[in-house]
């Protein structure tokens, strides 16, 4: 898997959830490892937050649509019509694709809130740039940039940023990440 788009909603969703931006470092013994040897991986997150369609405006001229036969799932509709959309933000050439529905319209409708979004992060970057300097809150996806650490062999969660391990792994993976995120977002 290249990349994934998750959509999480709730109360305070997005600041709960934005200081998990950064890279995650995965340590795992692959099942087709005969001599036990760690491999590591990681995984770039950024969180953005939904944008309301009134909070970014985005003028229709601004914007080239593609549309293309989706990869995905969705049987001979999706094989055989071009349900899949590509926008193109022209001023800035922020490129968004939606293919995961099996209507264009759906997609369409995604790929819009994809792009409000980034316009929304492009634009508070610019002004955390123009106040206090800017600080990439990804980083370039570097494993010395990592913020935490999921050590498979040990069943162990390192934060790096506040300097602390946690045991069971597989709980936390499984949702129960609320230590977690209280300690990183003081």
């Amino acid at each position: 898997m290249d990349e994934a788009t998750l959509k999480i909603s709730g109360p305070n969703a997005f600041n709960e959830l934005k200081n998990e931006s950064g890279v995650h470092r995965v340590q795992r013994i692959p099942t087709t490892e005969r001599h036990g040897r760690i491999h590591t991986s990681t995984a770039t997150v950024a969180v953005l937050p939904e944008i309301k369609e009134n909070q970014i405006q985005i003028n229709p001229t601004d914007l080239e649509i593609q549309f293309f036969r989706a990869s995905s799932k969705g049987g001979q509709n999706v094989q055989k019509v071009s349900t899949a959309v590509r926008l193109i933000h022209k001023p800035t050439g922020i490129v968004v694709t939606a293919q995961n529905e099996r209507f264009q319209e759906q997609n369409r409708i995604i790929a819009l809130s994809l792009l409000r979004a980034k316009l929304y992060e492009r634009g508070e970057a610019e002004k955390e740039r123009t106040i206090a300097g800017y600080r990439s809150v990804i980083g370039r996806g570097m494993r010395a940039e990592k913020i935490r650490t999921y050590n498979f062999p040990q069943s162990r969660i390192t934060d790096h940023r506040i300097k602390k391990s946690f045991g069971n792994l597989e709980g936390i993976l499984n949702g129960n990440l609320d230590k977690i995120v209280d300690l990183t977002s003081r």
